[in-house]
């Protein structure tokens, strides 16, 4: 044996190909900041801030990833969110601004879904998602990106193996990405000897007082 390994070739082939690139992580940076120009120029948005969170935060997207954002309005408490009829008509404000400015394409407002959003394309064709003070988005990105650094095989498996089966659609019936990132963390948590530690042993605290600035 010469170990030489066709199959995990093959891998590392496949990886090459969709994995990003800085190129990928600069359009991305700059997405976010043409979506932070337009915020700061809704009157109903003043003082509110921009934060990416999603795959594009825990360091799990592909070169076609989409980007997640969420805007943070200044209340002084992530805990204390506007209600869902508030959202919805900042969102409003948001795809008019959107329209205004020019340069979307698909541009949508989905006022009804679990979290509202606004959904749109932008220069270079990469779908993006914005919706008002989602506090839970931003927590899982970041616990996600923590694991993502301690073992990078734990990004290789997340979503390519199930685009490939074809599972990776939560509007179909089948499972987001979120869920499935959980599935390859028991996997990992759970071999022998395991991979990755049980989650307290990451974050031991409680991430929505600390990020709230709430004592403890």
């Amino acid at each position: 044996m010469n170990g030489y390994n066709p199959v995990e070739q093959t891998v590392n082939e496949i990886l090459r190909a969709i994995n990003p690139s800085k190129e990928d992580w600069t359009i991305r940076f700059h997405i976010i900041n043409e979506v932070r120009a337009v915020i700061e120029s809704i009157e109903s948005l003043r003082g509110a801030t921009v934060e990416p969170y999603g795959s594009f935060v825990s360091n799990l997207f592909t070169k076609w990833g989409d980007v997640d954002i969420s805007i943070e309005l200044p209340n002084g408490s992530y805990i204390s969110s506007p209600g869902r009829k508030h959202k919805q008509s900042l969102l409003a404000d948001i795809i008019k601004a959107l329209r205004k400015k020019g340069g979307y394409r698909r541009l949508k407002f989905i006022s009804n879904a679990r979290v509202p959003i606004v959904k749109f394309e932008g220069n270079f064709n990469i779908s993006c998602d914005l919706s008002v003070n989602n506090l839970s988005g931003q927590m899982k990105s970041k616990i996600l990106f923590w694991i993502t650094g301690i073992d990078s095989r734990f990004r290789d498996l997340v979503k390519e193996w199930a685009k490939t089966h074809h599972i990776n659609d939560s509007k179909s019936g089948t499972l987001n990405s979120y869920c499935l990132s959980l599935l390859v963390l028991f996997h990992f948590q759970t071999l022998k000897p395991a991979i990755l530690p049980p989650l307290v042993e990451i974050y031991p605290g409680n991430m929505a007082d600390d990020l709230t600035g709430n004592p403890k």
